[in-house]
């Protein structure tokens, strides 16, 4: 039997040669093109902020790759604009379903200095991951739904889970039968605040991880409903080289019976208090900036497992 090559991915993954900040990265196959590609976050570590303009009038950046390993940056997402001016995308999450890629992203209207702003989730679909067609606006009875998370739980039965901002950072629930049409089911996560939910399965089992800001918290279910807390992952900093901090916002890829993590920290920003040291020297602009890292998610004794130390292989 013909052995599947492996090769290994580098650490960190992936860094952006413009503002050299990528968040909240999704990872999906390009059935078109054959690639891998990468879809983040462009957040502006390094431009003139005020406040926290840098992580507003964000575009979504594009990476590209045919093995997984290396990475081309291929720019950001044009013609996504529903209003005119400089406007702010953040967190695209895209799934591809009945030969069509559906996107949704957060949207602030301008480059706001706070965060006291309405977030929307814009609805976009493609034929290619390039050119998208504004499908709509997607109604969560909130004016501050931000990140996410689309999955198939059922032959055309598709959920939604996502941060309502205005109902203490819960994660929220919607349900759909097209990806256009959604009605909300309310909160289903209320341990904590939280951000950046992502749904998969692995092992047999159903999984969420979200982003709480201490690392990755980790939930099970048997019906994508009720969820249990299980042990947090990317809770402290990796040996790895700049996978320092908490591990953020994540995007989970299933081959077959493996799991991968995609996840962005912030290498100098001393999150997890790297014992509360600062690194002399960095800049404010230095400590903003952020890598993507990739892991690999194992299953152990119903628990999920991530060893952000190990080399990870990933099949060809």
């Amino acid at each position: 039997m013909e052995q599947k090559k492996e090769i290994l991915l580098p650490a960190p993954l992936f860094r952006d040669p413009v503002y050299d900040c990528p968040t909240d990265p999704t990872v999906i196959w390009n059935e078109e093109e054959k690639m891998w590609y990468l879809f983040y976050t462009q957040r502006r570590a390094g431009a003139a902020s005020i406040e926290v303009s840098w992580v507003h009038g964000t575009k979504i950046g594009v990476a590209v790759s045919r093995d997984g390993g290396k990475w081309l940056y291929r720019g950001t997402l044009e013609g996504l604009e529903i209003e005119r001016g400089h406007n702010t995308f953040w967190a695209p999450e895209i799934i591809r379903a009945e030969g069509i890629y559906h996107m949704y992203v957060s949207y602030i209207t301008g480059i706001p200095t706070d965060w006291d702003y309405p977030r929307q989730m814009l609805h976009y679909t493609s034929q290619n991951l390039w050119d998208w067609t504004f499908a709509g606006r997607v109604d969560l009875g909130s004016e501050r739904v931000i990140d996410a998370c689309v999955y198939e739980v059922g032959p055309r039965q598709y959920k939604l889970w996502y941060k309502d901002e205005d109902n203490g950072s819960k994660t929220t629930a919607a349900v759909s039968e097209d990806l256009y049409h959604w009605s909300v089911l309310g909160e289903e996560v209320t341990d904590c605040a939280q951000e950046g939910p992502n749904v998969f399965e692995l092992g047999g089992m159903k999984w969420m991880i979200s982003d709480y800001w201490k690392g990755l918290a980790v939930y099970r279910s048997d019906d994508f409903t009720h969820w249990i807390r299980c042990a947090d992952i990317l809770n402290e900093s990796g040996r790895r080289p700049m996978d320092k901090g908490w591990g953020h916002h994540a995007d989970v890829v299933v081959r077959g019976e493996r799991a991968f993590l995609f996840y962005f920290c912030h290498p100098f920003a001393c999150e997890d208090n790297e014992k509360g040291k600062e690194l002399s020297g960095l800049t404010e602009a230095d400590r903003s900036k952020a890598v993507v890292q990739a892991a690999e998610l194992t299953v152990r004794n119903g628990e999920l497992y991530c060893d952000r130390n190990a080399q990870v292989t990933w099949p060809q």
